[in-house]
């Protein structure tokens, strides 16, 4: 499997993990995307709210009782949420946001330029200084 496969999948993986607790956006904090799990979190949240109160008491409401004028629209908005994640997730390791960031050569994740090791393998990072020294 092709790590652009890969990076997409677990982040569908961990959006319905995620939604089995009540977190939509999970599989886009997987993907560093903070302000668009946020986003997808209170689109969803904010949808079930209103349409509950619009078309069911708020106060004697339990999943069951639910009108399909109110599910309907929520699994319609997690199944983009999900989708969404997936999308971005091949976005990102095609080269989308994540394109100009040195990747690890050991596991190939993104690097922080400030650290001299890799903070997803743990492996130390051959730096310039290095490599002058051992000429």
């Amino acid at each position: 499997m092709a790590p652009t496969d890969r990076r997409a999948l677990v982040a569908v993986l961990v959006s319905v993990v995620g939604l089995t607790v009540g977190l939509v956006g999970a599989g886009h904090v997987y993907l560093r995307e903070w302000r668009r799990a946020f986003a997808w979190f209170a689109l969803v949240l904010g949808t079930g709210l209103v349409l509950t109160s619009i078309f069911a008491d708020p106060l004697d409401a339990t999943p069951e009782s639910l009108p399909l004028t109110v599910t309907l629209p929520v699994l319609v908005l997690v199944s983009l949420s999900v989708y969404d994640a997936y999308s971005l997730g091949q976005r990102q390791a095609v080269g989308g946001s994540d394109a100009d960031v040195p990747t690890c050569p050991h596991c190939g994740g993104a690097l922080d330029p400030t650290l001299d090791f890799c903070h997803w393998c743990t492996q130390p990072l051959a730096t310039e200084q290095s490599a002058d020294v051992d000429t």
